[in-house]
C-alpha cells in the first residue's frame, strides 16, 4: 500500500494508525509527527501567512476567485509517487487542495488511485474517520483500539468536570477579522465543562463584529486562529485592547484569555483534538484533576494585551 495524504490531520491519523511506512507523500503543511518532514511535499500555498499579519492573510484568501484553489498540487510528484490510495477533504478550500483540483491529477495518472474523503463537522465525526483511515490502510483494528483510547480520555474529563460550573466560552478561529471556531470547537467546549457561545455543535465557522462578541458577556475567551501557534497568536493579540468594551467584558475583568496552539490541538480535524479538550478543561477548570498545559500549548494573555494603555 502507497498512500498520500493532501491533509494534515490526515496524516496524523495514518501514524495514529499505526501505518506511517504506507506514507509515500504529503503536503508542505504536514508537520506531525517528526518523522513526516523528510517525505516528499506535494502541495504549496501562494500566501506566505508567516510574513503577513492576519488581516493580509484575510484580504488574500478573499482576493482568490471562485473556483479557484489556495493550493497547488505537484500533479508529476503525484504520479512519479504511483499511489493506491490518496486521502483528501472536500471540507474547506482554505485549509487544504480543492476537490477540483485534487480530481484533475487523478484523473491524468496512468492508475487511479482509490480516494478517500474525509468532511468531517464534529468530533465524533473526527474519531470515525480516524478509523475509516486505518481500515483503508490495513490497520483497522490498531485504530479501532487507539480510538476507543481516546474516548475513554474524554470520558475522565466529563467526569471531572461534571457538576461544576459552566462558564460562557468565546473561541475565536481568527482575530481580524474575527471568526467563530465552529464545526468541532463548540462540541470541545461543551465537553470541557464549558457553554460555547457565538457557534453551535456542527456549525461552519462564520465572520464576526467585535460587537457580537463582546455583547455575549464570554466568561472565558479561547483564541486559536486558524494555523497558529502560541506565539504567533499572543503577536497577534495587540489588537484586542483596542476593541470598544473589550475591557467590560467577564472574561477580561478576570484575566481569563488565553491564546493556544490551535495548530495542534483545536485547527485540524485529528486525533490530538482529545487533547485540546483536556486542555480546555483544565483552563476552564484549574480546580479538575486534568492534566495542566505546558507553555506551548496555552498561556494567558497578560495584561498589557488585554487592557488600552
Amino acid at each position: 500500500m502507497r498512500a498520500v495524504s493532501l491533509l494534515p490531520g490526515a496524516t496524523e491519523m495514518v501514524f495514529f494508525a499505526g501505518a506511517g511506512e504506507a506514507l509515500v507523500g504529503v503536503t508542505h503543511e504536514c508537520d506531525h509527527p517528526p518523522e513526516v518532514r523528510s517525505l516528499p511535499r506535494l502541495t504549496s500555498s501562494g500566501i506566505d501567512h508567516r510574513s503577513m499579519t492576519s488581516a493580509e492573510v484575510d484580504a488574500a484568501v478573499r482576493s482568490v476567485t471562485d473556483g479557484a484553489s489556495l493550493y497547488s498540487l505537484d500533479a508529476s510528484l503525484l504520479r512519479r509517487l504511483e499511489p493506491d490510495l490518496v486521502i483528501t477533504q472536500g471540507l474547506c478550500e482554505v485549509c487544504a487542495v480543492s476537490p477540483g483540483v485534487v480530481e484533475a491529477a487523478i484523473s491524468a495518472l496512468p492508475r487511479r488511485p482509490a480516494v478517500l474523503s474525509l468532511n468531517p463537522s464534529s468530533l465524533e465525526e473526527v474519531l470515525s474517520d480516524a478509523v475509516r483511515v486505518g481500515e483503508a490502510l490495513g490497520r483497522g483494528r490498531e485504530a479501532r483500539e487507539r480510538v476507543a483510547g481516546l474516548r475513554e480520555r474524554l470520558r475522565r474529563v466529563a467526569r471531572a468536570t461534571a457538576g461544576l460550573p459552566r462558564p460562557r466560552v468565546a473561541c475565536l478561529e481568527w482575530l481580524d477579522p474575527p471568526f467563530s471556531a465552529g464545526h468541532w470547537v463548540p462540541e470541545m467546549v461543551e465537553l470541557a465543562g464549558g457553554e460555547p457561545l457565538l457557534a453551535a455543535p456542527g456549525e461552519p465557522s462564520r465572520r464576526l463584529g467585535w460587537e457580537e462578541v463582546v455583547g455575549g458577556a464570554p466568561e472565558a475567551v479561547v483564541l486559536m486562529p486558524c494555523g497558529f501557534g502560541v506565539g504567533r497568536t499572543l503577536r497577534e493579540a495587540g489588537l484586542l485592547a483596542r476593541v470598544p468594551g473589550w475591557e467590560g467584558t467577564p472574561a477580561v475583568r478576570e484575566g481569563r484569555v488565553w491564546a493556544v496552539d490551535a495548530n495542534a490541538y483545536f485547527s485540524r480535524p485529528g486525533p490530538r483534538l482529545v487533547r485540546g479538550v483536556e486542555l480546555l478543561a483544565a483552563l476552564l477548570h484549574p480546580e479538575a484533576p486534568v492534566s495542566p498545559p505546558g507553555p506551548e500549548e496555552a498561556r494567558p494573555l497578560p495584561r498589557e494585551l488585554l487592557v488600552a494603555r
